[in-house]
């Protein structure tokens, strides 16, 4: 027995309830490109029902089996972490914590554990910091701490100028001292670079990051019976290693989809369960605001699914989701909250909330 989740980072569908209560009225991710990019089309999506979620009049031929909805978040939050661990049962009554700027004695208990003083402490995008503090970064070689809207404490560095080993360290070490004062905290993300001025500075990709512990999750159960859980991409780092049985890290979209085809690939006698991230649409695209690029991104994905979808079989599970939105027109450079698509081959779905997917996972594993 197998089944497959693969979640599309930021690729939400709008229409969420409570968006004006995060800033985020009327975006809408897959809507907006659709409305704005001429000619965008993604047949195999449609041919699992995206158009029909999205309302779209476009011919699309579909599948056998196909089945679409939409999900609605219940956890409090519209980040990564928060995402995942509600699509995998883990729902958050309250939302991580947040800063503009982190409190000096904290600054300073990360700073005197990892013999480093920081430059920046506020709030950044990640190209937007580079170009501000990449160069005296250079000169000093001093880490760069920064957050953004969501809850994570960022630290960017050079990795020949720092080094990335060091940089890793330090940020296991925030991470440690987070967990002992209290501090809910999602993530730590270690975001190392290159480049020699600004104008060629460039996050490579070896960043890690380090969250805080999830809850019980499905893929605790499904662990917990003998079923083999298989992360791809930052999986693991997500979800702490917590209820993960086989990491797959990789560095991009390219890189994720290779190993989600030599997995599947694999003749693996026992049941086992593959939870894939594809970051690229988040973290190059959504993020940046630059929807060409996204909408590139998003016809990548789609060959390569009308590749891959003659490979299930019918006693196998195909589900395809996202983790929040982030609109490429919303004003900003944060997520944007929003419903997401499921789109299913092998078995009928409903609108509901995100956690549905883990309840889907229980249901087919008997957990």
């Amino acid at each position: 027995m197998r089944a497959l989740v693969i979640v599309l980072d930021s690729v939400g569908c709008g229409k969420a309830p409570d968006a004006a209560a995060y800033g985020d009225a009327g975006a809408d991710t897959l809507g907006h490109l659709f409305g704005r990019i001429p000619g965008l089309e993604l047949p195999h999506l449609a041919s699992l029902g995206l158009y029909q979620i999205l309302g779209l009049e476009k011919p699309a031929c579909l599948l056998d089996g196909a089945a679409w909805a939409r999900l609605t978040a219940h956890s409090a939050g519209k980040d990564t972490t928060t995402g995942h661990w509600e699509l995998m049962g883990c729902t958050l009554d309250e939302p991580f914590a947040t800063f503009e700027k982190f409190p000096d004695d904290l600054v300073s208990a990360i700073g005197k554990a990892g013999g480093v003083e920081f430059l920046g402490n506020c709030a950044s995008s990640g190209t937007e910091i580079l170009t501000r503090l990449g160069a005296e970064h250079l000169r000093t070689a001093k880490p760069i701490l920064y957050t953004s809207a969501d809850s994570v404490l960022q630290i960017a560095a050079h990795e020949e100028v720092f080094g990335l080993e060091r940089l890793w360290q330090l940020c296991k070490t925030a991470r440690g001292l987070l967990d002992e004062r209290g501090i809910r905290i999602g993530r730590v993300i270690a975001r190392p670079f290159l480049g020699t001025c600004p104008a060629d500075f460039k996050r490579t990709g070896n960043r890690h990051d380090y969250s805080l512990m999830p809850g019980e999750t499905v893929l605790n159960r499904l662990q917990d019976t003998g079923v083999q859980t298989i992360g791809v991409g930052k999986i693991s780092d997500i979800f702490a290693g917590s209820g993960i049985t086989e990491s797959h890290p990789t560095k991009s979209n390219a890189g994720g989809m290779a190993a989600i085809d030599r997995l599947w690939d694999e003749a693996r006698p026992q049941p086992h369960f593959i939870l894939a991230n594809l970051v690229d649409f988040d973290s190059l695209h959504g993020h940046r605001r630059e929807p060409a690029g996204y909408a590139a991104c998003l016809r990548e994905f789609d060959a390569w699914l009308g590749g891959f979808l003659p490979k299930i079989r019918p006693d196998d599970l195909l589900l395809l989701t996202a983790d929040h939105g982030n609109d490429p027109y919303h004003p900003g450079t944060d997520h944007t909250r929003e419903q997401v698509p499921l789109l299913a081959l092998g078995r009928p779905l409903k609108d509901g909330r995100f956690s549905d997917v883990a309840a889907i996972i229980a249901a087919r594993y008997g957990v």
